[in-house]
């Protein structure tokens, strides 16, 4: 049974939906109703054909194939012949296709025809690349991206040697000289945490980098921070020795209470005992001071080593305490021992880096052309393009996007930044 849906009013919506289930979409690129075909392009054609007599559809395999725009901007399809499609979208050269083909073969209904980008044109590459040449394009191709095909900017092997030597060692000398700023504000700092400064003085090395006060207000609220935290470590201790004094007086004063205690319980003891042998009081009242005289010994005792423990716990704190003041002088002593180990070891390397531009600015004329106020290799890319009316050339930079059949010049001087 045929289904509801093969209708006659539904039968282009149909074929139009089979013809995309079988042969699938085309490149972004190829659906742009902006984009032209040109020569070398390569075109996917399909065509499909309703027939509504079996409710199928038919493949017109002998028309369907891969062709190539030749060199007068026309492929050759058969039943039809030369086919213009230089400067047509995709869409027209499809609608153009079914319009043939009906026409050829007195259809009633126009067969549905698709035709897909198989392989774009290529783009070329001249100028200072290492391989300039023909390339296939790639959709989402840009300057940068084409450059990378051709195996990146071409480099003379001995013209611009020192020039990049030059342009290296500034650059190290520039990260060298970075860090060294930032290790002589630190210096700063941990001099005024040894000497117990509020306040860093700004180094005479940093009064004329740009950035000094930024560095030095880094390096302020780093110190305010470790202070603020080693004083709070102390005032912990100093409090915590303070409460354990407190307990050691309140036991000393309950060791007096108990110790009175135990005098009277000492005293009712003795005097029971009297009476005990004079035959005037009972064993068990005997036995019963006996206890109470224990319990208060006991209870006294205690109290003692309650009293040993909390003097030994005030004299670990002090401990702590005074381990806490040695370790942070300890610490600020290291820290600026190896601050100063690595601010040696970089002023040897700015020292080195310093020196190897001083040799490449004496044995290079294009090292030369670099020099303190700052200089640049600059990289020049024009984009030749024929959009229909004629070749015209184009100003980019590395990020701007390529079209099929796009010329890249690609050139690159010593110029003032």
């Amino acid at each position: 049974m045929r289904h509801p849906a093969f209708k006659t009013g539904h039968m282009p919506f149909i074929l139009a939906l089979l013809t995309t289930l079988l042969w699938g979409g085309a490149s972004a690129m190829a659906q742009d109703a902006g984009y032209r075909l040109g020569v070398m392009d390569r075109l996917k054609v399909r065509v499909a054909e309703w027939q509504p007599a079996d409710g199928t559809v038919r493949s017109w395999d002998v028309v369907a194939g891969d062709y190539a725009v030749g060199p007068d901007g026309s492929i050759s399809l058969p039943f039809i012949g030369q086919m213009e499609v230089s400067g047509k979208t995709t869409a027209e050269v499809a609608t153009e296709i079914a319009r043939e083909l009906q026409s050829k073969f007195a259809l009633r209904t126009e067969p549905s025809a698709s035709v897909e980008i198989a392989q774009f044109r290529p783009i070329f590459l001249t100028g200072d690349v290492n391989t300039p040449g023909e390339f296939p394009y790639a959709p989402n191709l840009t300057v940068l991206k084409a450059v990378s095909l051709a195996g990146g900017l071409r480099r003379a092997e001995a013209g611009q040697r020192f020039a990049r030597d030059f342009i290296n060692a500034r650059g190290d000398a520039a990260v060298y000289g970075s860090e060294r700023s930032r290790l002589i504000a630190r210096r700063a700092r941990l001099l005024a945490e040894v000497e117990g400064a509020d306040t860093i003085k700004i180094p005479q090395e940093l009064e004329n980098i740009p950035n000094s006060a930024e560095l030095i207000a880094s390096e302020t609220a780093l110190m305010k921070s470790r202070r603020q935290r080693y004083e709070l470590q102390l005032k912990a201790l100093a409090d915590l020795r303070a409460l354990l004094e407190s307990e050691v007086q309140s036991l000393n004063q309950k060791a007096a209470t108990q110790k009175e205690q135990l005098e009277l319980a000492q005293k009712d003891r003795e005097r029971i005992s009297r009476l005990s042998e004079q035959g005037l009081a009972t064993s068990q009242r005997r036995l019963s001071i006996e206890e109470r005289t224990a319990d208060v010994e006991s209870t006294l005792l205690d109290i003692d080593t309650a009293a040993l423990r909390a003097k030994q716990d005030i004299s670990k704190a002090l401990q702590d305490e005074i381990n806490l003041r040695n370790d942070w002088e300890a610490q600020r002593s290291k820290e600026l021992q190896d601050t100063e180990a690595e601010l040696e070891k970089l002023e040897l390397q700015l020292t080195t880096s310093r020196e190897l531009m001083s040799e490449a600015l004496a044995q290079s004329a294009e090292a030369l052309r670099f020099d303190a106020s700052g200089k640049a290799a600059s990289i020049k890319y024009v984009i030749v393009r024929d959009e229909g009316d004629g070749t015209k050339e184009i100003s980019a930079d590395e990020t701007t996007p390529l079209r099929p059949g796009d010329v890249v010049k690609v050139t690159s001087e010593l110029l003032l930044q």
